[in-house]
């Protein structure tokens, strides 16, 4: 068993560093470098859910830290908000088995969010960046590290878009505003999300996916569809037509000109309309 583990984590490292160097790796270090989002002394909080990106992401961690300029620290911090036994399961032994020596702790997030009709996942999300927050900063880090990939940016944009009426982006890091000297930091911004899945496969990879409640209901009711989904969907069709589809999308909200927009926010919050100042 402890052979087919080192093997394991042998080869999934390896096919970072030769076959999936540039389309993981380098896009990795590209985003940590272009938002600036590592520095000398820094002791993050790799967070582990148990899905493929976020496993992922801990291995791209170490990886930097081998070639590493300068001293940093990770956590690796696998918090479980109430996963079955077989996911529970499954998860650590995917962390043995590639070699992450992963910190749990336990809530019962999935059980406090079961019965809430409206925005169930949303709630949960918030919920459990709440928690990796309190606990990363008690084991001393100053960072949280989260796995969410360039796939979920311009997916997050358009469901702004089209379900909030709103236009913002998923930032590359962030300030927390309840927990004083902490930062979000999301290091795979610019990693596809299927070069994740090349590389999962390439390794004959399991994770688990999201494994609450309203995901099982999802799975087994084909009437289900959720609103990323839809999302995912609508831009795979109109990439379809357009292969620049992804990329003008992320772009969008890098080029926004407020002289073109009816009105917007600023940073206290304070809305500003154009005949403002027409």
């Amino acid at each position: 068993m402890e052979q087919e583990a080192g093997e394991l984590q042998r080869k999934a490292e390896e096919s970072l560093r030769k076959k999936f160097h540039k389309k993981l790796f380098s896009a990795f270090a590209k985003g940590i470098v272009a938002y600036d989002m590592i520095h000398e002394g820094d002791k993050i909080a790799v967070c582990i859910s148990g899905g493929k990106d976020s496993v992922l992401m801990a291995k791209l961690f170490q990886e930097l830290q081998r070639h590493r300029k300068f001293a940093f620290e990770l956590v690796f911090l696998m918090m479980d908000p109430g996963y079955s036994k077989q996911n529970r399961e499954l998860i650590e032994e995917n962390a043995l088995s590639l070699g992450i020596p992963i910190t749990v702790y336990e809530t019962d997030i999935f059980e406090n969010v079961t019965h809430i009709e409206k925005s169930p996942c949303y709630i949960c999300a918030r919920m459990r960046r709440g928690h990796l927050y309190h606990k990363a900063k008690e084991l001393g880090c100053n960072k949280i590290a989260l796995g969410h990939h360039y796939d979920d940016v311009i997916e997050t944009i358009l469901m702004g878009m089209l379900y909030g009426a709103q236009v913002q982006t998923m930032m590359p890091k962030l300030r927390s505003t309840n927990f004083e000297g902490m930062e979000l930091i999301r290091p795979m911004y610019f990693v596809r999300e299927k070069d994740i899945c090349a590389w999962r496969d390439y390794n004959g990879l399991r994770f688990i996916q999201c494994a609450c409640k309203f995901t099982e209901n999802l799975a087994t009711d084909p009437n289900a569809v959720s609103k990323r989904k839809k999302v995912k969907e609508l831009i795979a069709a109109l990439k379809a037509e357009d292969p620049e589809i992804e990329q003008n999308i992320f772009k969008s909200v890098e080029n926004v000109s407020l002289s073109t927009v009816i009105a917007y926010k600023d940073k206290e919050g304070n809305r500003h309309n154009f005949t403002d100042d027409y």
